[in-house]
Formats: C-alpha cells, sequence, structure tokens
C-alpha cells in the first residue's frame, strides 16, 4: 500500500460536511453561571447537554471543551455504533443477577437504533447504516473462540443475535479468502462519526446550550468548574472526559488511556468492491487478542484499525502518541493479509487517539444528588451508541427522574483505582505483547495457545474478569 496523506489527520476531519467546517467556538470569557456544567463536549457530554434540554427546554446548560467538539475519539474512531459493552455479561450478572444484564443488553441494542432516530430527526447526515457485524475467523484456534462465543450466546437466550458462519457465508459478507468460519450479529451501525459529533455540537447550540470550545477545565468541585479561563457556577456538574481524566486533580487512577490508531484507503473502485463484498456496509473484525476493526465508508473508503500502540507511562495524553509507524506497518499489513485486493491502493490516511480504561472494564454512569456531581465513561472503545445510552441515563439522574434507564446496573458502579506506577505500565504493556504473541503463534499452529490461556489470566487479573 502507498502512501498519499503522510500525517495523522483523520480521514473524518476531510470528509465533514460543509456545515460542520465552520471554525472554533470562542472559549469562555471570565465567570458565569449555570444550572448544569458539563466538562467535555465529546459525545458523553454532547448527548447528555442534548437529552437535558430536550427533556426541559428551560434549563441553562453549558459544556466546556478543552479543544473542539468531537475532538477525541468521538471525532476520531472507527465509526461502530454497536450495542457491544466493554463488561462481560457473566460478571454483571454474578453482581446484579440475570434480568439487569439481559436488561443492559437489551437496552444497547435499542440504543444503536436511537442514535439513527436522533440522526435522521435532527438532519445530521453521518452516514448511519446499520448492517451488522461480521467476524472472521482465519484458523482453527479462532474458529474454536467463535462457536465458543455463539455457545455461550445460547445460554444467554441469544441476547446478542449471534449467529455461526461457515467459511462460504463468511465469504459471502466479506471476501476474506482463508476464512474457515466466523460469527455475525446484526446489532450494529457503520456511520461517520466527526459528522455525527458535529451535528450533534450543532443540535445543542439550537436547544440553547452554551458550548465553550478551547478552554481547559482544571478542577470541578461541588457547585463548580474552575477553568484556564474562568469559573462556572452550577449546582450539577458533569464529567466527561473520558480518556483525559487523569488530568484531573484526584482522578489520575480512574482509567487508564490507551491508544488505538487507524488507516483509511482512498476510494475503492466499484470493480474492488464487488470482489470483496460488505454490500450492506457490514463492520468487520476478526477472532483474535489483539483487537482490529473496519468499516466501508459511504465514499467507498475502507477504514481499519486496531490497538496494540502501547500504554505511556502516568497515564500521559499527548499528541504525539496519535502515531506509532511501527502500528501503523503493522495494521496495513493485517489488512493486506486479510483482504490482498485492497494491497494495490494506497493509504490516505493515519490517525489514533486514546481511550479509556477502567480497571474492571466496566463502564458506569453515576450521580451523587449530595454534591450534584456526575460522571460517564469508562467505553474501552465501544463508546459510539454507549455514550448516547449514558446521556440519556445522566439526564434522568440529573433531573430526578426514577426510569428503567436508571435502574440499569452499570448506575452506580465504581471500578477500584488502576495501580500505582511503575505497576500499571508493567501490567497494560505486558498484557498488549502477551496478546500479539498469541496471535502469531496462534495463527502458525492454528490451535489455541498456553500463551493465550495465560493472557487471559493475565486480563483477568487486571481487570477484575470478565
Amino acid at each position: 500500500m502507498s502512501e498519499v496523506h503522510g500525517g495523522t489527520r483523520p480521514v473524518w476531519q476531510d470528509t465533514l460536511a460543509d456545515e460542520d467546517r465552520a471554525g472554533p467556538r470562542p472559549p469562555i470569557d471570565g465567570d458565569t453561571s449555570a444550572d448544569v456544567c458539563i466538562v467535555g463536549g465529546g459525545y458523553t457530554g454532547l448527548w447528555t447537554a442534548y437529552y437535558l434540554t430536550r427533556a426541559d427546554p428551560s434549563l441553562d446548560a453549558v459544556v466546556l471543551e478543552a479543544e473542539t467538539a468531537g475532538f477525541g475519539a468521538s471525532g476520531r474512531n472507527g465509526g461502530w455504533c454497536s450495542a457491544l459493552l466493554p463488561q462481560g455479561i457473566d460478571a454483571m450478572a454474578r453482581r446484579h443477577g440475570r434480568a439487569a444484564s439481559l436488561a443492559m443488553r437489551r437496552t444497547m441494542q435499542r440504543t444503536v437504533d436511537e442514535v439513527g432516530d436522533v440522526a435522521a430527526a435532527e438532519g445530521i447526515d453521518c452516514h448511519w447504516h446499520k448492517g451488522g457485524t461480521v467476524v472472521v475467523a482465519r484458523n482453527q484456534a479462532q474458529l474454536q473462540q467463535a462457536r465458543a462465543e455463539v455457545a455461550h450466546d445460547l445460554r444467554w437466550d441469544g441476547v446478542e443475535g449471534l449467529r455461526l458462519l461457515d467459511a462460504r457465508q463468511v465469504r459471502e459478507r466479506l471476501a476474506v479468502r482463508d476464512a474457515v468460519g466466523g460469527t455475525w450479529t446484526p446489532h450494529c451501525a457503520a456511520l461517520h462519526p466527526a459528522r455525527l459529533a458535529r451535528g450533534l455540537a450543532r443540535a445543542v447550540e439550537s436547544r440553547g446550550v452554551r458550548l465553550f470550545e478551547g478552554t481547559t477545565a482544571l478542577e470541578l468541585r461541588p457547585g463548580e468548574v474552575r477553568t484556564d479561563r474562568g469559573t462556572v457556577k452550577a449546582p450539577l456538574v458533569v464529567r466527561a472526559t473520558e480518556a483525559w481524566t487523569p488530568r484531573l486533580p484526584g482522578s489520575r487512577r480512574d482509567v487508564v488511556p490507551v491508544y488505538s490508531l487507524v488507516v483509511a484507503t482512498e476510494p475503492l473502485p466499484g470493480w474492488v468492491w464487488s470482489r470483496l463484498g460488505l454490500a450492506d456496509r457490514e463492520t468487520f473484525s476478526e477472532h483474535r487478542h489483539v483487537i482490529v476493526y473496519g468499516q466501508r465508508t459511504a465514499d467507498d473508503r475502507l477504514v481499519f484499525g486496531g490497538r496494540g500502540a502501547p500504554y505511556h507511562f502516568g497515564s500521559r495524553v499527548r499528541p504525539a502518541f496519535d502515531s506509532e509507524p511501527s502500528v501503523f506497518a503493522t495494521l496495513e499489513r493485517a489488512l493486506a493479509a486479510m483482504l490482498p485486493d485492497v494491497a494495490p491502493f494506497a493509504v490516505t490516511h493515519r490517525w489514533g487517539g486514546p481511550l479509556g480504561i477502567a480497571r474492571d472494564w466496566h463502564a458506569a454512569v453515576r450521580f451523587d444528588p449530595a454534591t450534584g456531581l456526575a460522571i460517564a465513561g469508562g467505553y474501552v472503545g465501544d463508546g459510539v451508541a454507549t455514550t448516547n445510552l449514558a446521556g440519556r441515563t445522566l439526564a434522568d439522574l440529573l433531573l430526578g427522574r426514577s426510569t428503567p434507564l436508571t435502574k440499569l446496573p452499570w448506575v452506580g458502579h465504581r471500578s477500584r483505582a488502576w495501580e500505582p506506577e511503575p505497576l500499571r505500565w508493567l501490567g497494560v504493556n505486558a498484557g498488549l505483547r502477551l496478546a500479539a504473541v498469541a496471535d502469531a503463534t496462534e495463527a502458525r499452529g492454528g490451535r489455541a495457545t498456553l500463551g493465550s490461556r495465560a493472557l487471559g489470566s493475565l486480563l483477568g487479573r487486571l481487570t477484575g474478569g470478565s
């Protein structure tokens, strides 16, 4: 694959709608007050502002964003609007019961459609299309994993909608030549993440929300948010900072920021897509330990991303970390191996960004009426739809409403803090390295390995089980 665009600019920035290309909004100018102050102008903050003001148009809401709306993971992810949750359904059931776990999963599935419905209602052209997800098995170890996941889903009354595919059925959806099988679920839509973020920003402003960009929150306290440009007094304060949370006082070990990197090709001609498949814009992945993910965009590019970039000591987040040339090269080799027909075409964009991982991989929504402080996050890269559910749930909690959403098992969940350094750095990077080794070993041997079993044990200790 040849290179056209050498920087780390997301393809989503170069394919925005005209109405999304306006310059940055002004920062806050001195002290102010509001009914609610939301820190973070990504999906979580924007969805929260949207549902709050939809429920109560008289509410005075302020959103503070250090960069521009959708700058972080919200505007640079792989564009999967899925029902995936980072926390395992078995672990959730052990804590909250089977019925609560099923309710959480079913609600997430409806949330995928909610995102599409709001986009349509608000005129947000984010290319939302629900074609489901195909996950390919390319060796016997991966096929064993696919079968185990389908069997597990059946024990849960088919809540995930997983269907086992044979090699022919996989190739009918995606032309992976060495596929030996796979799985498919209907609960995912592909979309343009930056168009969704920018569209949400416009939607909340049309409802009277004050959105300040270029404004860095320095400290969140009951009743106020102190920024580099003034203080916002508000009885309700929402933290929606995800991977940037460790920068806030007292929150350094709440989540670890781990980077995911992505590449995108030039638009591929129709004859290539007739061979590749993805006719229904299915999102796709592979049954492997180091996560990869892809989609066919509305303008016929192939976007392909994955984990594998190192965790940086002290939970640091810096623009330079968006680019890891060795990881980009690994992604391009993996894409060419999976889909050789793509290899002759140029990779035009390479980029990355951090996502937030809680110590037990359990996303959470919390609100303390006594202090007026609320938080949501810990999506582990599964946040496009999950943030919508978080926003709706936070709106109900902040407005004092008891609803089915406020009774879901992630409400009130509190993950324990990550270990201090250097244990955090050693543990997270050891897990990433072991995952890569397990994938390489299984690809050569075609069967489950001691490395993959050790990986499961390590991740269980790192995440508190799943």
